[in-house]
């Protein structure tokens, strides 16, 4: 039960960095798991049965944080002190936010049309936004360390991430109907 309170890397195993071998996270993971078990507590005291439950949880939350790269990021510069400040600073470069404005456009045109292919398209497009600014995130957190660069780079990150959803809950509509 020592592991309560580590961070979310030294908790799994891992080194405090944005390129993450995913397949160690998960295997991590699924050993934790196994150790936290709620049945291999069953015959514990009602102490360690709660300590159990709280270390389940954060091994839980450790996973969910570190598989999602908007997340990874996000917890790594508020290990460092840094607030990406997604609430309340909303500036972004004009060329990005046309970038959005075009692809919010684009998605309600497909959508309106039903075009299913448009859609799809689009999705293609920003995961590889996405994978670009992923890619320029591990360079600029793991190597550069330049902390406000990167909560930059997380807010852009944001802006996909929920256009991205978008599309995604728009795509199952129209498979839905």
């Amino acid at each position: 039960m020592s592991n309560l309170h580590k961070n979310h890397f030294e908790l799994l195993g891992l080194t405090a960095q944005f390129a993450l071998d995913t397949q160690l996270l998960d295997q991590h993971y699924r050993q934790l798991q196994a150790e936290v078990h709620p049945d291999r507590f069953a015959a514990a005291s009602s102490t360690e049965r709660m300590q159990s439950m709280q270390w389940a949880t954060q091994v839980n939350e450790a996973y969910q944080t570190l598989k999602q790269p908007t997340a990874r990021a996000r917890y790594i510069l508020a290990l460092k002190g840094v607030d990406t400040e997604e609430e309340n600073n909303t500036s972004m470069p004009a060329d990005f936010l046309m970038l959005q404005m075009e692809w919010r456009e684009a998605v309600e045109e497909a959508y309106d049309a039903r075009d299913l292919a448009a859609l799809d398209k689009l999705l293609g497009d920003m995961r590889q936004e996405s994978q670009d600014l992923q890619d320029m995130l591990a360079a600029t957190l793991d190597q550069q360390q330049a902390w406000q660069e990167a909560a930059g780079m997380v807010r852009k990150l944001s802006f996909i991430d929920k256009i991205r959803a978008d599309v995604a809950h728009k795509i199952s509509k129209l498979e839905d109907e």
